[in-house]
C-alpha cells in the first residue's frame, strides 16, 4: 500500500497576503481557493512539479501563525533557485553548502520556514 503526503496545512494569519507571497513571489500554481462560510476559508497552492501541495487558510491550521519550520523543497541546482527566488522579490539566504548538500532558505511573510535542497541524483 502506497502513503503519499499530498498536502500540508501552513498557519497564517492573513490568508490574501500568504496567497500573493506564495503565488505571486515563491511561485507556486494557486489550485483552490474556496469560502466554506464565514469561518472557514480554503486555499490551496502547488509548488511546480511537485506531487505534494500546501493548505492555508481560515480555519485550516490550528497551530499559530509561523510555526511551522522545516518544510523543504528539492530542486536540481540551487544557484537558480536562489536566482528565481531573489528575482521574484523573496528574501532568500545564499547559497550554503553543507556535507549533505547545498540549500537556500527563505520565510513566509509569518515566519513559516523554508529549505530548498539541491538533490542532482536520487
Amino acid at each position: 500500500m502506497d502513503f503519499k503526503l499530498e498536502l500540508v496545512a501552513v498557519p497564517v494569519s492573513d490568508v490574501d497576503r500568504a496567497k500573493a507571497f506564495y503565488t505571486e513571489q515563491v511561485g507556486f500554481v494557486a489550485d483552490h481557493d474556496h469560502r466554506v462560510d464565514e469561518n472557514i476559508r480554503f486555499v490551496q497552492c502547488t509548488p511546480p512539479g511537485s506531487a505534494c501541495s500546501i493548505a492555508f487558510g481560515q480555519g485550516v491550521a490550528e497551530t499559530e501563525p509561523g510555526s511551522l519550520q522545516g518544510l523543504q523543497l528539492v530542486v536540481e541546482d540551487a544557484d537558480a533557485a536562489h536566482a528565481e527566488l531573489a528575482g521574484r522579490g523573496v528574501d532568500v539566504s545564499d547559497v550554503q553548502d553543507f556535507p549533505w548538500g547545498r540549500f537556500v532558505f527563505f520565510a513566509d511573510p509569518d515566519g513559516n520556514g523554508w529549505a530548498v535542497q539541491e538533490i542532482t541524483t536520487r
